[in-house]
């Protein structure tokens, strides 16, 4: 290692002209590459395609219509819906969407709809037709009586109109690919369009418009994303007024800001190089790759000053930090690295992207803030009274190690490690409550007050149909449905999930099937039953289309379809446990009862991927963290002391994570994995000086006290520093980002906190034969 650092220091520094006529070409080409980088969001990136729900999904979405859904709930403010201005508005919504871009247009639904019908008894049989005539007039107050009166024969109260009467559903599904381009549905784009042509256009004072989907939370989400260029330039400030009070040198403030600015440019250039966009829900990745080059570029800064202080000139200073840090450095960049690209063994597209996303801007950085930063400090000139003013920061920081030093006498350390125990345990027990997925209704990436989660609570509120169902579906041999016995079970299927709390309604063709019956008796209620006579089962089921979701063509699927009060994760675990326990009862060689399609049996699927990636994503990285400390410092007893308070702090995160109502979710997960990649670097710059000097003879003790002089300041600044940049966030428009900020602060501050007291206790009673005391 000696060996490759003098033989990089000798190369770099004999050819610094050249290394940096290569940095500036190479930011210039990223930053050209980084100015085409567009926001990226797709619904398909967001659910693991390979679970067996998806499986499921997919191979019936042709039939069944897939899970990525709009609804437009159009109310009257005042009033209830029969009205010619409320009508007026509710057919400029349908036709707006309907010509919307990505919209399948053969699937959107309302009142106008040609397959809007209704079916009355009358005395010759059956008599019906489109719930809204042909020949309709809103000006005509009986045409608006006969509407009212279709639509109770209709029976679409609390589906398509809402139980109030004073809203009107218009439902949409959208393709995954644009019909105009043939590539990925630009969903950014068509939420737009959406808040734009609907809302835009259509709201007033008379008439409300409510907008719920995938589409328009990622919009949403989008939009409040924006504001994360604030939040950076913020941290950019404070980081700078920090390490200006930390140098009290402007160029010493200047070089390590701008090193990290240009690693987020070099992040950003290659993404887009390698065709990727940016996803809303990374967009705060750029943050953390500037954070971790500011975290390496103080520990640079803090190098050279020492050496300056020992009398070196600025090349000097600076090809001696190079060469102390190189290693360690390396190390803690590259333990970084690899431990975000174990998230790629995760199933699920957006996580892997933010993998990808977090390991170039890391890798990158040892790059610039490990060689350029030292080649652009070497042509800084100090004057005199700098290196005093270096001195007497030393001289004032002694006394703050001197208190810290006690941590490795050995009645402190295991007063500390038993505190850490205790804290440890009850993190643990506290994180085993920890819930996996969405905690709150409506969209957890978004504050319960924002414009969409209300349009979430009132969508529920007034209708029984949401966005929120899953489907079960019931595969069987062809013509199926004609089977009593089917039929039966498929009806006593959903009679018991009708009843589990959490599920709001259900329907399927054998409820359909039924009601067509009692209506082939003149509409009694004793007849509203499943025929077991085969023909007559026929006939009621005959006059259900395919179109209308609930059969297949050639019935072999039947969907059970479970509209659900929201999409909670308590809520989603009791349903779908319901159906794995039921569908035992009804399953046979023939017949089987498949999860799930609809909205929420991908957040179904997304949950259990979660819960199922969350253990390995842990022995992963600390596998991957554990690795590289020990083929740095080749010392068992280093690697336990550098990675168990990691862990420790790991749990205590998931704790709190439980105490603040935060779910584990696809944006929550990589929090930790990011958190520890961030903390080792405490750890290993801290030990990487304790080790060399115990390998020297040198107690733990004095080890500990010498590697605060010479590492403590950047470990303590940056810790403090990073704590203030994220703490920002809590001021977000997204809750997402909040909750993010919430916890990096946590695991910064404690992360720190770990390396300079929890580590040299360890320490200390991990080479108990080497202390002075």
């Amino acid at each position: 290692m000696s060996s490759f650092s003098q033989f990089s220091e000798r190369l770099i520094f004999n050819n610094r002209a050249v290394v940096i006529m290569l940095f500036v070409f190479a930011t210039l080409v990223l930053a050209f590459q980084a100015s085409r980088m567009k926001l990226d969001a797709g619904f398909e990136k967001n659910i693991p395609l390979n679970h067996e729900y998806m499986q499921t999904y997919m191979a019936h979405r042709k039939d069944f219509g897939g899970a990525n859904n709009v609804l437009v709930a159009v109310c009257d403010r005042d009033s209830d819906i029969f009205n010619k201005p409320f009508f007026d508005t509710l057919k400029n919504v349908h036709d707006e969407l309907f010509f919307i871009n990505g919209v399948n247009r053969s699937l959107v639904v309302s009142l106008y709809s040609p397959s809007t019908r209704f079916t009355e008894i009358v005395e010759g049989g059956f008599a019906g037709g489109p719930v809204i005539p042909a020949d309709f007039n809103s000006s005509n107050p009986k045409a608006l009586d006969t509407v009212a009166a279709n639509i109770e024969k209709a029976k679409i109260v609390g589906r398509q109109v809402s139980n109030n009467y004073r809203c009107a559903m218009v439902t949409a599904q959208l393709l995954e690919l644009d019909p105009e381009t043939g590539e990925q549905l630009n969903t950014l784009a068509l939420a737009q369009e959406l808040e734009d042509k609907l809302r835009g256009q259509f709201e007033n004072d008379d008439v409300s418009i409510h907008i719920i989907g995938f589409a328009k939370m990622i919009g949403d989400v989008a939009t409040g994303a924006k504001s994360v260029v604030l939040f950076f330039a913020i941290a950019i400030v404070i980081t700078a007024l920090m390490v200006y009070f930390f140098s009290r040198n402007i160029m010493l403030t200047i070089l390590p800001i701008a090193c990290s600015v240009i690693a987020v440019i070099w992040q950003m250039g290659l993404l887009t190089s390698l065709g990727f966009g940016l996803d809303p829900m990374s967009i705060l990745v750029p943050f953390l790759v500037f954070a971790i080059g500011v975290s390496h570029g103080v520990q640079m800064i803090n190098a050279v000053e020492k050496n300056i202080v020992k009398g070196n000139n600025a090349k000097q200073a600076a090809m001696a930090a190079f060469r102390a840090l190189l290693i360690p450095g390396g190390i803690a960049l590259l333990s970084d690295t690899v431990g975000f690209l174990t998230l790629l063994v995760i199933d699920i597209g957006i996580i892997r992207e933010l993998a990808i996303t977090a390991s170039l801007g890391v890798a990158v950085i040892i790059l610039t803030n490990l060689i350029l930063l030292p080649v652009l400090m070497s042509y800084i000139r100090f004057p005199e009274h700098y290196l005093d003013q270096f001195a007497g920061k030393e001289a004032k920081s002694e006394g703050m190690w001197h208190v810290l030093d006690v941590c490795t006498k050995k009645g402190t350390a295991i007063v500390i490690v038993l505190v850490t125990a205790i804290l440890f345990a009850i993190g643990f027990v506290q994180s085993k409550q920890m819930q996996i997925g969405d905690i709150q209704a409506g969209a957890a990436v978004l504050h319960e007050d924002s414009r969409y989660n209300q349009d979430t609570a009132l969508i529920t509120d007034r209708f029984e149909v949401t966005v929120d169902y899953i489907s079960v579906l019931v595969e069987t041999t062809p013509e199926a449905c004609t089977s009593y016995d089917v039929m039966r079970a498929i009806d006593d299927f959903q009679w018991k999930m009708t009843n589990v709390p959490g599920v709001q309604s259900a329907v399927s063709l054998a409820s359909i099937a039924k009601v067509i019956n009692a209506g082939y008796n003149e509409g009694n209620p004793k007849w509203q039953v499943l025929p077991r006579n085969q023909q007559t089962l026929v006939q009621a089921i005959s006059r259900v289309p395919t179109s209308s979701g609930l059969l297949n063509g050639n019935c072999s699927v039947m969907p059970i379809i479970l509209f659900m009060e929201d999409h909670k994760a308590q809520t989603i675990t009791r349903v779908v446990d319901a159906v794995k326990a039921f569908r035992e009862e009804y399953q046979t060689d023939d017949m089987k009862f498949s999860l799930a399609s609809g909205p929420v049996g991908v957040m179904a699927a997304t949950n259990e991927a979660v819960q199922a990636a969350q253990t390995p994503m842990m022995v992963y990285v600390f596998g991957a963290v554990i690795i590289l400390c020990l083929l740095s410092f080749r010392s068992l007893r280093s690697t336990i002391a550098v990675v168990l308070p990691l862990y420790v702090v790991s749990v205590l995160a998931q704790a709190l994570m439980t105490y603040l109502n935060i779910g584990l979710t696809v944006y929550t997960l990589p929090v930790i994995a990011l958190g520890v990649g961030i903390g080792v670097d405490y750890g290993i710059y801290i030990l990487s000086t304790m080790s060399i000097l115990i390998k020297q003879g040198m107690s733990v003790n004095q080890a500990y006290l010498e590697a605060l002089k010479e590492r403590g300041s950047a470990v303590l600044f940056t810790g403090v520093t990073l704590a203030i940049g994220v703490s920002t966030w809590v001021f977000s428009t997204l809750k997402f980002q909040v909750d993010m900020g919430i916890l990096l602060t946590f695991m910064f501050l404690v992360n720190m906190i770990g390396a300079i007291v929890v580590l040299p206790a360890l320490a200390r009673l991990l080479w108990f034969n080497r202390t002075n005391d």
